[in-house]
């Protein structure tokens, strides 16, 4: 880890998106020390450089370990960026293929699995700086755009727009968000006044 620069600087940057975006997260070791969301994100980061490495076997046996002791099952072939929130990790899915950009949030609960037995690329693509809310679930080779965010409890099954907001079973985009990326704001609410601008836009 020490002698590899892309690791040390996604576990710097993570540290400070878990000190910037999660209010219990009072001081930086704090993560480090007490937030399995930071602790299962690194020790995937492990895994998955000794995926690429080669040592699947090892990697997936860490894999294992990781879903056994922190209840967050990431799969080390899966691709995620730096400055990654992972809030609280409870039950947090990530497939094989799947792909997350930098700068996202995903809540506890969150799945981003396949739709079946199919082989090769197969699961979700998610955009920089994307909120995904808790219990939601993104199924198959699809795009959530950046800035994008999903509601909690949302099943998504198709494409959605950068800058948009997806809500519901199955997933409807409802509005669009603000310039700011979701994920940074940690905003989940969806008050009146926001479909209300949201609807204008659409018109």
């Amino acid at each position: 880890m020490l002698n590899n620069k892309d690791i040390c600087r996604s576990i710097r940057l993570d540290a400070q998106a878990f000190k910037d975006r999660d209010p219990a997260c009072a001081q930086y070791s704090w993560a480090l020390l007490y937030l399995k969301g930071y602790q299962s994100l690194q020790s995937y980061r492990i895994a998955n450089i000794l995926w690429n490495q080669g040592r699947k076997v090892l990697a997936l046996a860490l894999q294992s370990r990781i879903s056994e002791v922190f209840a967050v099952d990431i799969h080390p072939a899966a691709k995620i960026g730096e400055g990654i929130l992972l809030d609280h990790g409870t039950g947090l899915v990530i497939g094989e293929t799947a792909v997350v950009g930098n700068w996202v949030s995903l809540m506890q609960g969150v799945t981003l699995g396949g739709t079946g037995k199919e082989h090769g690329d197969r699961h979700p693509k998610i955009g920089q700086g994307a909120l995904i809310g808790a219990s939601a679930t993104i199924l198959g080779n699809i795009n959530v755009g950046e800035g994008a965010m999903i509601a909690a409890g949302s099943l998504v099954l198709k494409d959605v727009p950068p800058h948009s907001m997806a809500v519901g079973n199955p997933a409807k985009v409802v509005g669009y968000t603000e310039k700011e990326d979701p994920s940074l704001t940690m905003k989940h609410d969806a008050r009146r006044d926001y479909f209300e601008h949201a609807a204008i836009r659409l018109r």
